[in-house]
């Protein structure tokens, strides 16, 4: 059973950076697909960023190409999200996903696992 705990979540100025973390155990990621995923407040739980583990692909969409990059660090079994440049509208719970099926996804049902969440607050 894949379990994914995020951390590094909190309050920041608009403009400002935080990176925020994901920590996997459970499973052989060489062939997993990680996922970077935000809900706000009345809203649908949105994708952010992917990252497929064994090459380090990486794959965003426009809203926060050139200001979000997801990483790996293989030998700690963690994923990260460096957010730079934060709005206001970047304000949500960011949850880490685990996909356990071949190539990059972007929809909430094509990801097996999640994480509880951290939440990210940038201020004006």
């Amino acid at each position: 059973q894949v379990q994914l705990v995020e951390s590094g979540g909190g309050l920041v100025q608009a403009g400002g950076s935080l990176r925020i973390s994901c920590a996997a155990s459970g499973g052989t990621f060489s062939s997993y697909n990680m996922g970077w995923f935000r809900q706000a407040p009345g809203k649908e739980r949105e994708f952010v960023a992917a990252i497929r583990w064994s090459s380090g692909f990486t794959y965003y969409p426009d809203s926060v190409k050139g200001r979000f990059t997801i990483s790996r660090e293989k030998v700690k079994n963690t994923v990260y999200l460096q957010m730079n440049s934060l709005k206001p509208e970047d304000t949500a719970v960011y949850y880490c996903a685990a996909r356990g099926g071949p190539g990059i996804a972007t929809m909430t049902n094509e990801y097996n696992s999640w994480g509880q969440g951290t939440q990210v607050t940038v201020s004006t």
